[in-house]
């Protein structure tokens, strides 16, 4: 468990991307899921949209959020899978200066105790773009709660200790 100390905590400013063919904003628990998360960890939601399953479209939503610099973290869901239109992963690579290839291993780890092997079926990643966080999941609304839950939003979580990622945005333009 990780542990906190007395430090004061740092509101980031966090899009939320759905990429589905079907969903809607009425339909979107996914998203709605994890702009919930975002607000009652005490984070500001830096915009939310809804985009086909198509890379082109994934990677411009994408693009705008990591070119504004009041957008710290961009969370997506969906198309992560290997169906013929999940390109999620092939949308975001590209843009990623680095990419944080733990946490794809973390939640596929977690992921095993919850839904056994076939957590091998998602491509989730996270990584760095022009100083911004990025981190795509699965379209699963429970694949989403896991991923928040247990791995994004101790992260994003400047009192975690040992490290949390807040605490290298200074540094992620260097």
């Amino acid at each position: 468990m990780p542990k906190t100390d007395n430090r004061e905590f740092i509101s980031l400013n966090i899009a939320v991307l759905t990429v589905s063919d079907t969903r809607t904003k009425a339909t979107d628990r996914s998203g709605r899921l994890l702009a919930e998360r975002v607000t009652q960890a005490g984070h500001n939601i830096a915009g939310e949209k809804i985009v086909g399953d198509d890379i082109y479209k994934v990677r411009v939503a994408v693009s705008q959020w990591i070119a504004d610099p009041k957008v710290n973290a961009v969370l997506s869901t969906g198309g992560t899978g290997v169906t013929g239109r999940d390109g999620t992963p092939e949308a975001i690579s590209p843009l990623l200066e680095k990419e944080i290839t733990g946490f794809g291993e973390l939640f596929r780890v977690i992921s095993f105790e919850e839904i056994g092997a076939s957590s091998l079926q998602s491509r989730c990643l996270a990584g760095v773009a022009n100083g911004t966080y990025i981190f795509c999941l699965p379209g699963s609304t429970d694949a989403c709660a896991t991923g928040w839950d247990k791995l994004i939003a101790k992260q994003l979580d400047y009192r975690t200790l040992p490290c949390n990622l807040v605490e290298l945005m200074p540094r992620l333009k260097e």
